[in-house]
This record gives structure tokens, C-alpha cells and sequence, in this order.
């Protein structure tokens, strides 16, 4: 995705549905100060709207909205009307809860392609969550009503939905089972383990790697404690730290401290 401006459209040069489709981007109402300008938007590198048909596609480009969010805005407020789907272009956002006691928990990152806001679109309900912006970030809106258009007559929309949902069931089932570990440093090992992926030659990799304090906030302790064993690992050679990055460097030695046997 690039950003362009100062950039005149050619009526009869209009971009095919799934050619890069230049959007205004428009800042979020708290920042009215924000300039405007046009983004190239790849939808079809989007998973969700990868495999749509050319009308579809065409009427996700013509409903489609960019907003632009500052570091720390709130993109999404829990119990607001959910009336829009949104998919997150650039940079990094976090869903949050916030319990009773007013602490914010976080409950999962989001990377560019990732969409969200779903449940609310699909059921009608008020927001069951917040999202932050941990950079800023430009968010695409699709209206509900497009959006539900789009889950019930294109099939291949709707099989990665179900995919989706499947996902994250098993997701949030597996961090629910992570917050009922009371040792602090397997259930920061535990975290690891989750966010990794399989890279070519069986290279294990956590990408986009939050920071201390947000992994922090999302497993129920403390940054210095995450520095700790984070630091503990790479002591150890398990792990090795890239900037935005870890790889892990012995998945078994891993494995044996979320067991307790390291």
C-alpha cells in the first residue's frame, strides 16, 4: 500500500475491482486537524476479500472508508453500535477489555490484513471490546449492511469467516487456559509459544513482537517481571531477539519450561 497526493483520477481510467483502489484517507474526528489524502489500497491482498467475485468486489471499493488513527487513539469503543467491519491496513492494533477495577487487559494483537469488529456486525450488538492503536494506523470501514450483504452470498467470504471464528475460539481458549497458569514465567513462556510461526527450513518466529509492557498487560503482570524472563531465555540460547522480533532458537528447551521441567 502507498500513500499519493495532489492526485487527479481519470474517469476513463477507472481501476478494475481488484486493482490497487485509491481511497481518501480522512483523520479520525479527534484529529481535525490531520490533512487528507489518497491511499492505494491492494484489496486483494486483504484474506478476507481475496477470493470475491468482480461485483462484490466493486461494491466493498465503492462503500469503503479510510480513517486514519494516532498512536494510543481508541479505534473501537466497547458498547458502541457496531455498525461497521473494519480491516486494519498499516500498523499495529490491540484489543482490550477493561475489568471492574478499571485495568485494561489485553486480549489479542492485530497486524495489517487482520479484520475485526465482527461479532457485533454479525449479531447486531453493542462492541464487545475496545481497540487501541500501539502505532497509528489507517483502518478501512465497511458498512454493516455491505458487510452482511457479502458474508451471505459469496461463499468463499463466508468459508473464511467460519475459518475465522473456528480460530479464534481455539484462540481464546487457549489464553484462557494460559491466564489459569499461576507461575508467572511459564505463563510468559506459554505466551511465546502461542504467538509463534512456522517459517521456512522449521524456523520458528514471534513477528511484530509486542512490547514488554503490552505483554504485560495482556498476561496479568508485570513489564519488569516479562524483561526478566525474556532476558532469562536469551541467557540461555532459546530464544534470540530481533528488533520487532523473536526467533527461537530451541523449541524443545521451550517446551520443557512451560512444562515445569526446564
Amino acid at each position: 500500500m502507498t500513500s499519493s497526493t495532489n492526485r487527479k483520477n481519470d474517469p476513463e481510467k477507472e481501476a478494475a475491482p481488484g486493482d490497487p483502489t485509491p481511497v481518501p484517507a480522512v483523520p479520525a474526528a479527534n484529529e481535525p486537524t490531520a490533512q487528507e489524502h489518497e491511499v492505494q489500497i491492494h484489496l486483494r491482498k486483504i484474506p478476507l476479500l481475496a477470493n470475491l467475485n468482480e461485483e462484490d468486489m466493486l461494491r466493498v471499493k465503492t462503500n469503503l472508508r479510510i480513517r486514519e488513527y494516532a498512536k494510543r487513539d481508541i479505534v473501537l469503543q466497547k458498547g458502541a453500535p457496531g455498525d461497521s467491519l473494519l480491516f486494519l491496513l498499516s500498523g499495529s492494533l490491540q484489543v482490550i477489555d477493561v475489568t471492574e477495577d478499571g485495568r485494561a487487559i489485553g486480549l489479542r494483537m492485530l497486524q495489517p490484513g487482520d479484520f475485526f469488529g465482527e461479532i457485533a456486525v454479525i449479531s447486531g450488538a453493542m462492541r464487545s471490546a475496545s481497540v487501541v492503536a500501539l502505532t497509528p494506523v489507517l483502518v478501512a470501514l465497511l458498512p454493516r449492511a455491505v458487510a452482511l450483504h457479502m458474508f451471505t452470498h459469496s461463499p468463499p467470504v463466508a468459508h473464511e469467516m467460519l475459518r475465522f471464528l473456528a480460530e479464534k475460539v481455539q484462540r481464546d481458549s487457549e489464553f484462557r487456559a494460559l491466564l489459569s497458569i499461576h507461575n508467572t514465567s511459564r505463563r510468559i513462556f506459554t505466551f511465546l509459544n502461542l504467538l509463534k510461526e512456522k517459517k521456512e527450513g522449521n524456523v520458528h518466529v514471534v513477528e511484530n513482537l509486542p512490547t514488554h509492557q503490552d505483554i504485560a498487560n495482556m498476561i496479568n503482570t508485570s513489564r519488569e517481571t516479562v524483561t526478566r524472563a525474556l532476558l532469562t531465555l536469551v541467557q540461555q540460547g532459546i530464544i534470540k531477539k530481533g528488533s520487532h522480533s523473536i526467533t527461537i532458537m530451541k523449541p524443545e528447551e521451550l517446551q520443557k519450561l512451560i512444562e515445569g521441567n526446564g
